[in-house]
């Protein structure tokens, strides 16, 4: 079915439920941000393939709500629909939840799936919608009823990640887990985040294209430990592995069976924003939720010695695959037909030379010319560009490594470019270099440093309509938390052993795209009376197109980091490379005067 005919059947169905709207989300019943095929009901009903966005339809209007990485995309996506986008976080843009509000009155009725909303939304929307009078029925799953060829729930076996790489037993993870319980004062804790639970039982999957995760629910007590996870999932050294480090094994399905057995008077720490409202109308009334952020996410978000380890020989491997690739499309763009598919086809080949190579960790976003404008852009069939040998080409890309996860953005010149892109390039280069340099007291956020980056674009009046930086997982997802580097308030401390990306860019729509993305490590500086300073370490490997420069723009310090950081660049990549592949290298990471 075409949207407009998916969209009429939604609304016969809402009729017939005695809805006046209905809200469909994103994510699936863990709040992943990435999501298997079968719980791509937001993306199916509306056409929009961002990950990111809400739609909600009523009897006479439907819209989409979505952030600044997508607000190109969408327009294109939704053209024709009869859906309206609402850009996010702009002047006078209401969220989907105010503009519900405004639309209804009392008695109104708005409906979703409440396996899909997490009890934070719920809970807001509830605020907002008790003063007017409006209610909410989270028990029906519309879109399953009229999706017929819907993709069942993923099945792909588990594998156990080994503690060579993690570092840690399932047993010392679960030991510092029930510590911070104890810290609590609960006696549970349920844990929905797919790569939560992945790094504390020391597994990994494939059910989430990109993201090494299985489907499961995971419940400790302060003696037990759950895993409610689809049995055939589990080979049987999994399952023995798991129930010598004393993990009891019981089907997806269960968790809510289970959770209706609590006690009155037990306690049970859950996170709102990853715990879906399904599973938490299960829990007994008598049974007192504590709410807040999954204890695991903070554990999982400092990584440990042997982490840190694998994953800087990760992004050395990382970084000779895209020298590798780098030399191949400099040496073939004028002698074949190369297009923005064919790059994202070569990325994964050079990359699946490394050893320890499972897979991407995102789809490449590789984007020539204008389409680089569109910060999430994915070439199609129908989208396609061939490159040729003027402008500039971004390519943000990355591996999942049996000893880390990649992610790198470089902004590649392929031949002339304008003053204006060599302006704007420059640009990017500065904040990224002002982040990268910082030094800052111990307690600040991403947001005390997100203006470092942001500052060289204010100066002329630009900016860029999304975060600076995101941690990333350790073979898990290429977006993890708690830590961000973003306008946007986080409370959460920058610590030794976090990592974070660094990702400045230029967007303007119908021209270009300019991004530069390295892969920072905390680390600990020097103390002084005033307190512990902290600084970043880049662990990313890979040259920064000085074709792209103007060196009138840089001063003498972002200079000599450009040339340290090109320097560190070939000493660490030189002796892996092809003779010819050096030599181009050499000239890639020349000293800038």
């Amino acid at each position: 079915m075409e949207v407009k005919a998916r969209i009429k059947k939604l609304r016969e169905l809402m009729k017939e439920k005695g809805l006046d709207a209905y809200v469909i989300p994103s994510s699936d019943a863990h709040q992943s941000e990435y999501v298997a095929d079968h719980w791509q009901s937001r993306s199916w009903i509306s056409g929009f393939t961002g990950s990111a966005g809400t739609v909600v339809i009523t009897a006479e209007q439907s819209g989409l709500w979505t952030d600044g990485r997508y607000f190109i995309q969408a327009e294109i996506q939704l053209k024709d629909s009869g859906i309206k986008l609402f850009k996010m976080n702009q002047p006078g843009v209401p969220t989907y939840i105010d503009w519900l509000a405004e639309q209804f009155s009392t008695g109104s009725c708005v409906g979703f799936d409440g396996r899909v909303f997490s009890r934070f939304n719920v809970e807001k929307m509830s605020k907002k919608f008790d003063r007017k009078g409006i209610k909410i029925n989270d028990q029906y799953d519309l879109i399953d009823r009229i999706w017929s060829e819907r993709p069942a729930l993923p099945m792909e076996k588990v594998f156990i990640h080994q503690e060579e790489y993690a570092g840690r037993s399932v047993s010392a993870k679960l030991k510092s887990v029930r510590e911070k319980m104890q810290e609590k004062g609960v006696d549970y804790f349920l844990l929905s985040s797919l790569d939560d639970l992945a790094w504390l039982y020391n597994i990994r999957g494939s059910d989430i294209l990109h993201n090494p995760v299985a489907l499961a629910y995971g419940l400790l007590s302060t003696e037990k430990a759950w895993l409610f996870i689809d049995k055939e999932k589990l080979l049987p050294e999994v399952e023995g592995y798991l129930n010598e480090h004393g993990v009891t094994i019981e089907s997806y399905q269960a968790v809510a069976d289970l959770l209706g057995k609590l006690a009155a008077g037990d306690s049970l720490y859950y996170d709102p924003r990853a715990t879906n409202n399904y599973l938490y109308n299960a829990i007994p009334a008598g049974c007192e939720k504590v709410a807040g952020r999954n204890i695991t996410t903070d554990l999982k978000a400092v990584k440990n010695e042997t982490e840190i380890a694998n994953l800087k020989e990760c992004q050395i491997r990382d970084g000779v695959a895209m020298v590798k690739f780098l030399y191949w499309l400099k040496q073939n763009l004028a002698k074949e037909e190369i297009s923005e598919l064919t790059v994202v086809e070569k990325l994964k080949e050079f990359r699946s030379q490394q050893e320890k190579f499972i897979g991407p960790s995102f789809d490449p976003i590789v984007a020539y010319r204008e389409h680089a404008a569109m910060m999430h852009y994915k070439a199609t069939e129908e989208s396609n560009y061939q490159l040729a040998a003027q402008g500039m080409l971004l390519i943000d890309s990355g591996g999942q490594y049996l000893d880390g996860t990649t992610d790198l953005t470089r902004t590649i010149v392929l031949g002339q470019i304008s003053a204006e892109e060599k302006h704007d390039f420059t640009l990017a280069l500065k904040g990224h270099i002002a982040l990268s340099q910082a030094r800052f007291l111990h307690g600040a956020t991403g947001s005390n440093l997100d203006v470092l980056a942001r500052r060289p674009l204010w100066e002329e009046g630009l900016d860029y309509k999304c975060g600076t930086g995101h941690g990333v997982g350790f073979f898990l997802n290429v977006h993890e938390g708690p830590q961000s580097i973003s306008p946007l308030p986080n409370k959460v401390k920058l610590d030794a052993g976090m990592i974070i990306t660094n990702e400045p860019g230029v967007y303007k729509d119908g021209r270009h795209g300019i991004r530069i993305e390295n892969v920072l490590l905390v680390q600990k500086d020097e103390k002084t009376e005033f307190g512990q300073f902290m600084k970043f370490e880049t662990i990313s490997y890979c040259p920064i197109d000085l074709a792209g420069i103007n060196p009138e723009l840089l001063n003498t310090k972002e200079k000599q980091w450009l040339n340290d950081y090109h320097q560190m660049v070939y000493q660490t990549l030189a002796p892996r490379l092809e003779d010819e592949e050096r030599q181009w290298l050499a000239e890639e990471t020349r000293r800038l005067h």
